[in-house]
């Protein structure tokens, strides 16, 4: 069988997979809910019947926030919040994940080492005039308006 369809390359499970999980119910990973990190990417697979895989890269995640409930401490488990420069994924959700501490410290390590690997700057992710309007914008750099 060929290695790739239509010049897309097929992802197989397990390969160069650097962190999966599932979300837990109390402490049973009990879930059609996966999630994976491999190749520079974060993988969300959901869905039994009806299934759905989001994938951000990961040098898009922005800021990750940890959030654990008393009931989550109870069961070692927790909930990773990342929000991303990624359009149709804006904020991924790891839910209810063993170990989230402990996963939380590795992506954010992951993440670094990707943008320094892709050459990624801070000013190439939080640009202040990413969220400026042309007409906020000042191009000619003479403190006057456009219109002026």
């Amino acid at each position: 069988m060929s290695n790739n369809i239509e010049t897309a390359e097929i992802r197989e499970v397990g390969k160069d997979e650097i962190w999966q999980d599932r979300k837990h119910h109390l402490w049973f990973p009990i879930s059609f809910t996966k999630y994976s990190i491999e190749n520079g990417r974060i993988y969300t697979n959901s869905g039994l019947l009806s299934s759905r895989e989001d994938e951000c890269l990961l040098y898009r995640v922005t800021d990750i926030t940890l959030t654990r409930s008393l009931g989550q401490k109870i069961f070692g488990t927790g909930t990773i919040h990342m929000n991303t420069k990624d359009r149709s994924t804006p904020v991924i959700h790891l839910e209810n994940i063993k170990n989230p501490v402990q996963v939380k410290r590795m992506i954010s390590n992951l993440i670094e080492k990707e943008r320094e690997e892709k050459h990624v700057v801070g000013r190439d992710m939080y640009g202040a005039s990413g969220n400026m309007s042309d007409a906020e914008m000042d191009f000619d750099c003479d403190d006057h308006d456009l219109d002026e």
